[in-house]
């Protein structure tokens, strides 16, 4: 029997390769060994010693000691709203104007807007489905076929048809070669038990309550610029009557300074009015002081630096003080049918109910139909070829170790914590329109007692200051009086700016974007 060199040679390195496999097999059955006995003991400590990387530099060296970085920390730009500012904020604004800027400078009203728009974008990816999805693939390789007996690489010839051949039939060899084409597929869902309906019903839900809850904001914004422009105006009354009472202090001071001189008051009369000159500073003082900060909040809920030198219109007469003419119950439906974070709830709740219907649908079957088509050519002798199929997809989920049950279990779950939000939401707006109307009936009992307040606490102010003066009436008198002046000067300002702010909050609490909806009578 004769046995050519070539395939000695080739027996010989195919028993060299399945020497080397089994020694390299052997190699990894001790090192897989020692891992699970003595180095399995050691590796945490092995390898948490290892940092090719050096982070342990990249945080702070111990728990006691501050972080420093390495390099300058990034620069926080001021919010893009404030870059260009309108040109009205040059002149002195009304509260309605205050608003208007709000509204296109508060970066939650910007938020909102935008958290509605990706919702809007989510409804048309899922809308897209609707649609067949087509896909296009340019593909060049590099093959090289390997014989399955010997293992290398397979020097068969080959004719232009792809068929074996021998030299002498016009084979080729074909040991590597290029081939590259295109390929063109489309496939499109037909039937997916209603998961595709579902998801687009709680996408168009989830889009509804982020435009509603773009409203809110709208109102919250409004809300939040109307007690804080209620704010500003109530202190500066409060400064304004602070410099009055001062005033008057400062009078009777240089009255008690006259009587002592003449010898109709003692020096104790003298120390008592510097006393109260002394409180009224202080007042006076601490009202400027809130003043200020209510002039840096009102700038802040605009949206401008809080330090921004907003200037507000003077009230040229006092608003009308009205009553509510509606009933606690009107008020009550109202707010349950205008208030658009309550209707948002209820749409988030509703989309968490479609999205567990949906999860429920992904563990059903689906069908598909598909088709592709190619085309590749080869950069040898072979014929370039063409190649398409169309068909249907069935995909049956059958087994996910229980991935599924627990996906719809937990989607039902999220679908009750959205209800318990609603129902949440349900009960505070109840609350809220219930408070805002008796702070608002009380606001306006309020004023009205304050008016004959104040008049009567002036005259008796002014009748003291002149019988401290003509010497007939005594020193605690006229400080009694003035006191009395003061404060119901100081309540007066309080129960107007109370009555503002409780009227905001009733609007506010049953969803009006202004006081249209609310029903008034003059006081």
């Amino acid at each position: 029997m004769y046995i050519s060199s070539s395939a000695v040679k080739c027996a010989t390195a195919i028993t060299s390769r399945v020497r080397l496999a089994s020694t390299l097999f052997q190699c990894a059955k001790l090192a897989l060994f020692w891992f699970c006995t003595a180095g399995a003991a050691h590796a945490d400590s092995l390898f948490g010693a290892i940092d090719p990387f050096n982070v342990g530099k990249k945080v702070a060296p111990s728990p006691d000691q501050r972080w420093i970085p390495e390099q300058t920390l990034p620069q926080v730009p001021p919010p893009v709203a404030t870059a260009n500012l309108p040109a009205q904020l040059s002149k002195p604004l009304s509260l309605a104007e205050l608003t208007e800027i709000a509204l296109k400078l508060n970066v939650r009203t910007s938020q909102a807007w935008t958290q509605a728009r990706v919702e809007a974008a989510q409804s048309g990816i899922d809308h897209a489905i609707d649609f067949p999805q087509i896909s296009g693939l340019i593909s060049e390789r590099t093959i090289r076929p390997v014989s399955a007996t010997s293992g290398l690489p397979n020097t068969t010839l080959i004719d232009q048809a792809g068929n074996s051949a021998t030299l002498a039939q016009g084979g080729r060899p074909y040991s590597v070669y290029n081939t590259y084409g295109p390929t063109l597929a489309l496939s499109y869902l037909l039937f997916d038990f209603g998961k595709r309906a579902a998801d687009k019903e709680a996408t168009e839900y989830r889009l509804l309550a982020a435009n509603l809850a773009q409203n809110r904001t709208l109102q919250d914004v409004s809300f939040q610029v109307e007690q804080a422009y209620y704010r500003v105006l109530g202190f500066e009354q409060l400064v304004h009557a602070s410099s009055e009472s001062l005033k008057n202090f400062t009078t009777a001071l240089d009255a008690a300074q006259r009587r002592r001189d003449s010898g109709l008051a003692t020096v104790a009369d003298v120390y008592r009015s510097e006393t109260q000159v002394g409180q009224a500073q202080l007042v006076l003082t601490r009202n400027e002081g809130e003043l200020s900060k209510a002039r840096g909040v009102l700038a802040s809920t605009v949206g401008l630096p809080v330090n921004f030198p907003l200037q507000l219109q003077p009230m040229s007469e006092q608003l009308r003080v009205t009553e509510i003419t509606q009933s606690m119950e009107t008020l009550l439906t109202e707010a349950k049918a205008n208030r658009p974070d309550l209707v948002a709830a209820e749409a988030r709740a509703r989309a968490a109910r479609a999205t567990a219907r949906a999860e429920s649908r992904a563990g059903l079957p689906s069908l598909q139909f598909v088709s592709q088509y190619s085309r590749q050519i080869y950069t040898n002798t072979l014929t370039a070829q063409d190649a398409y199929f169309v068909g249907l997809n069935l995909n049956i989920p059958i087994f996910s170790g229980f991935g599924d049950t627990y996906r719809v279990r937990r989607r039902e779950e999220e679908a009750k914590i959205a209800e318990t939000a609603r129902d949440q939401i349900y009960i505070q707006t109840e609350q809220d329109v219930w408070q805002a109307y008796f702070d608002l009936q009380t606001a306006t009992t309020s004023i009205t007692s304050s008016a004959g307040l104040v008049k009567s606490a002036s005259q008796s102010a002014d009748a003291a200051i002149a019988r401290y003066q003509g010497g007939v009436g005594s020193l605690l008198d006229l400080i009694t009086a003035q006191l009395d002046d003061t404060n119901a000067k100081v309540q007066d300002i309080q129960s107007h700016l109370d009555w503002y702010q409780a009227l905001a909050r009733l609007n506010f609490a049953i969803g009006a974007f202004d006081s249209t909806l609310l029903k008034t009578k003059p006081q």
